[in-house]
C-alpha cells in the first residue's frame, strides 16, 4: 500500500507539499501539482482518513454494503450481522449499492479510505467495482459476499438456494392449476443478473410450459417497477393468472397495482413473494411467501468474515440456505375461464 511519502518520493517533492496537493492544490505551482496529482495516480494512492487514529493498532471497523437499505431483508441482515460482529469487539459502517457495480466503486473507495479491517459485499450487478475489488484483496482486506455471488467470484459467501426456491413456487402454481405464471423479471447478464430470474424459464420448460415472449420484461428489483410491470402484464391480451416477486419490494409493487386495478387476490390473480415481511401476513388474503432464513444467513456471514479476521474456524466457502414456503391465502386455483379485468394502468 503506497504512502504520501511514497508519493513525494516518485513525485521529487516533500511529504508537506504532497499533502498541500490533496488539501491546498491551489497553493502550488501549476507544474509541482501536476507531478504530485501524476504520482498519485500511478502509485494508486489514497488516503487514509483514519491513519490517526489506528496508529500502533488494526482496525476494528467492518464495512456493510448492502442493496438497499430500503429492503428489509437487508435492515434484519445488517442487524444480525452486527450483533455477531459487536460480540467479537468489531463495529459495522452501512453503506449501499442500489444493486449497481457502478454505484458500488466508490462505496468500496469511502470504506477502504476508513481503513476498514474488512468489507461485507452484497455485490451490485456489472462489471465496474472488479478490479478494484481485486485491489483491495492485494491490499489484505477481507472481503466476503451475500445474497448474490457474481460468476467466478472465489470470495466466501453466504447465498440462498434461489433455484430451489423458485422450484417450489412454481410447482406450488402449477399443482393449483396455473399455467399462464409471470415472474416479476427477466434476467440478462448486466441488468438482472440474479438465479431467481434465471432458473424460471427452465422450471416452466421442465413442467411442460413456456414463458410468452409478452411476459419477458428485464427491470430492476424495485417496487415502482414491479408496479409498472404488473400493469404491464394484466394489460396484456392473455395475463397471467399467477405472478411471482422475487423480493418482498416487488411484493409491494405488485400489491398496489392489484388493488388500484380492483382485483382480489386469489379469486382474480395468485400471488407468491419472496420475502416474509410483516405485511404479508397482516392483509387480506396474507400472500403466500418463501420465507429466507436471514438470520441464520447473517450470522453465518458474520462468521466468515470473523474467520477472516483470525477469530474462529470459516464455516465454509461458499454457504447455500434453504427457503421456506410459507402457503396462505393469496394462491389458489385460476378463476375460469379467464382472469377479471380491471380498468386500464398507466402506460
Amino acid at each position: 500500500m503506497s504512502t504520501i511519502q511514497d508519493v513525494a518520493r516518485l513525485a521529487g517533492v516533500s511529504p508537506t507539499t504532497a499533502k498541500r496537493a490533496l488539501k491546498e492544490p491551489d497553493k502550488l505551482t501549476p507544474d509541482t501539482l501536476a507531478r504530485v496529482q501524476q504520482a498519485i495516480a500511478q502509485l494508486h494512492y489514497e488516503p487514509d482518513q483514519r491513519a490517526g487514529s489506528l496508529r500502533g493498532g488494526q482496525s476494528t471497523t467492518v464495512g456493510l454494503i448492502v442493496g438497499s437499505i430500503l429492503e428489509p431483508f437487508f435492515a434484519q441482515f445488517a442487524r444480525t450481522t452486527a450483533h455477531v460482529l459487536a460480540e467479537a469487539g468489531y463495529t459495522l459502517i452501512l453503506s449501499e449499492n442500489e444493486y449497481s457495480a457502478q454505484r458500488e466503486l466508490p462505496e468500496l473507495r469511502r470504506l477502504y479510505g476508513q481503513r476498514v479491517a474488512g468489507i461485507m459485499l452484497r455485490p451490485g450487478y456489472g462489471q465496474d467495482s472488479h478490479e478494484y475489488l481485486a485491489r483491495l484483496l492485494s491490499r489484505g482486506v477481507a472481503i466476503t459476499e451475500f445474497d448474490y455471488r457474481p460468476p467466478h467470484h472465489d470470495a466466501p459467501s453466504v447465498t440462498l438456494d434461489n433455484a430451489g426456491a423458485m422450484r417450489e413456487a412454481v410447482t406450488h402454481l402449477h399443482a393449483l392449476g396455473h399455467r399462464r405464471i409471470a415472474a416479476l423479471g427477466t434476467y440478462h447478464p448486466v441488468i438482472h443478473p440474479e438465479e431467481r430470474s434465471r432458473a424460471f424459464p427452465d422450471i416452466m420448460n421442465a413442467l411442460g410450459l413456456t414463458v410468452p415472449a409478452e411476459y419477458q420484461q428485464i427491470t430492476l428489483l424495485t417496487e415502482d417497477t414491479a408496479y409498472r410491470l404488473t400493469h404491464d402484464l394484466l394489460n396484456l391480451p392473455a395475463p397471467p393468472t399467477a405472478l411471482i416477486a422475487l423480493t418482498g419490494a416487488q411484493a409491494s409493487g405488485a400489491y398496489r397495482a392489484l388493488r388500484e386495478r380492483g382485483l382480489r387476490l386469489p379469486h382474480d390473480l395468485s400471488l407468491v413473494t419472496f420475502d416474509n415481511y410483516p405485511w404479508t401476513s397482516l392483509v387480506d388474503p396474507p400472500i403466500t411467501v418463501l420465507e429466507q432464513p436471514v438470520e441464520a444467513m447473517a450470522e453465518q456471514a458474520a462468521r466468515q468474515m470473523l474467520a477472516l479476521l483470525g477469530h474462529g474456524e470459516l464455516p465454509g466457502p461458499h454457504v447455500v440456505l434453504t427457503a421456506r414456503l410459507i402457503q396462505r391465502g393469496s394462491t389458489a386455483p385460476p378463476p375460469a375461464p379467464a382472469i377479471t379485468r380491471g380498468p386500464p394502468g398507466p402506460p
